[in-house]
């Protein structure tokens, strides 16, 4: 069965708060992607995200929230830092991973001692969250609304096609603008660490600090999308520099699917799902999932993925790539 689809009216947010107030689940677009939400501060409901994922229950979630004012309902000891990230880059997409408090339970925290939070920028969960505030809710548990390990989805219908009758209402606010997921930022022990590059470039996140974030290791907390495989298409992708894959579509065999970005397509290549993606870092990310999950609809035997440019503002692009890439195990984040 396929879900409602509702533009996000007014009534159309009062019907979605009425779904969370009930336990239920509702997709909602944010700037990043779209989320599958449910009330943060409901189990139950909490638990029936990971069932309609397929994810596992030791996986964090981020709770959003309506404004900045609420992080203290769910984090504790906030450091400095964060308080100035969150001044500078809320609403936005950005992820915080703070101690948590009482109100943060071990079904949204993965069972950890620190919790994500953010506050989303996109209006139509501005709209939502702020609504579910007003109605007495204290936040909105929401990974992505996608099956676990798969392609994030950044339209409604994306969320319909992998999720169908598992939410409940889908408020529709168009394609996400960032296009890819907010990065996470966490704070404990030592330095800060930059746990998933994301939509607000790491330089930026150094500026405000005024510290140089280090790189997640083996302390890092478990987080959203930081698994190895992760973001990726049923077809088997491949990711190849720019003469490689020059090299294999002269001599292609096989039914492929390429997302090409310098690339030409040789003549060799006019039975093959091809798409020549956008040159320049910010609109490769707004049309990257759209792209892969284009490609992956046919029945091409292996995707061929052109690798991008290892500068700065191309990291949260190259990070989404190689976790796309990096092929099947138990471990989808």
């Amino acid at each position: 069965m396929t879900p409602a689809i509702v533009q996000p009216t007014p009534d159309a947010i009062a019907r979605a708060v009425d779904c969370l107030r009930r336990g239920e689940l509702v997709a909602f677009p944010t700037e990043t992607v779209y989320g599958l939400g449910a009330d943060a501060g409901n189990p139950d409901a909490v638990r029936a995200i990971f069932a309609a994922k397929g994810r596992p229950a030791d996986h964090p979630v981020i709770v959003h929230l309506a404004e900045a004012a609420a992080l203290s309902r769910w984090a504790r000891d906030i450091p400095d830092g964060a308080q100035r990230l969150a001044d500078a880059f809320w609403p936005g997409p950005l992820t915080l991973i703070l101690p948590r408090s009482m109100q943060a339970g071990d079904v949204v925290t993965g069972g950890q001692d620190r919790v994500g939070v953010r506050v989303p920028s996109h209006p139509v969960a501005h709209a939502l969250l702020h609504a579910f505030a007003a109605a007495g809710g204290s936040g909105i548990a929401a990974p992505s609304a996608n099956r676990f390990g798969r392609i994030s989805p950044t339209t409604a219908r994306h969320v319909a096609d992998d999720l169908g009758a598992r939410v409940a209402l889908i408020l529709d606010g168009g394609a996400c603008t960032v296009g890819i997921e907010s990065t996470i930022v966490a704070f404990g022990d030592g330095a800060p660490m930059l746990l998933r590059p994301g939509g607000i470039p790491a330089q930026d996140i150094t500026r405000v600090l005024g510290e140089t974030l280090r790189t997640g290791d083996k302390s890092a907390p478990r987080a959203s999308g930081t698994l190895a495989s992760h973001y990726a298409p049923r077809t088997p992708a491949r990711l190849v520099d720019t003469t490689t894959l020059s090299r294999e579509l002269r001599s292609i065999a096989r039914p492929v699917a390429v997302l090409a970005r310098t690339v030409a397509r040789p003549a060799a290549a006019r039975d093959t799902a091809w798409i020549t993606a956008a040159p320049d870092a910010t609109d490769y990310a707004h049309d990257l999932y759209a792209n892969l999950r284009a490609l992956d609809g046919g029945n091409a035997a292996e995707m061929l993925i052109e690798a991008v440019p290892d500068d700065p503002e191309w990291q949260a692009v190259r990070d989404r790539l190689q976790r796309a890439t990096c092929g099947d195990d138990d471990d989808r984040g």
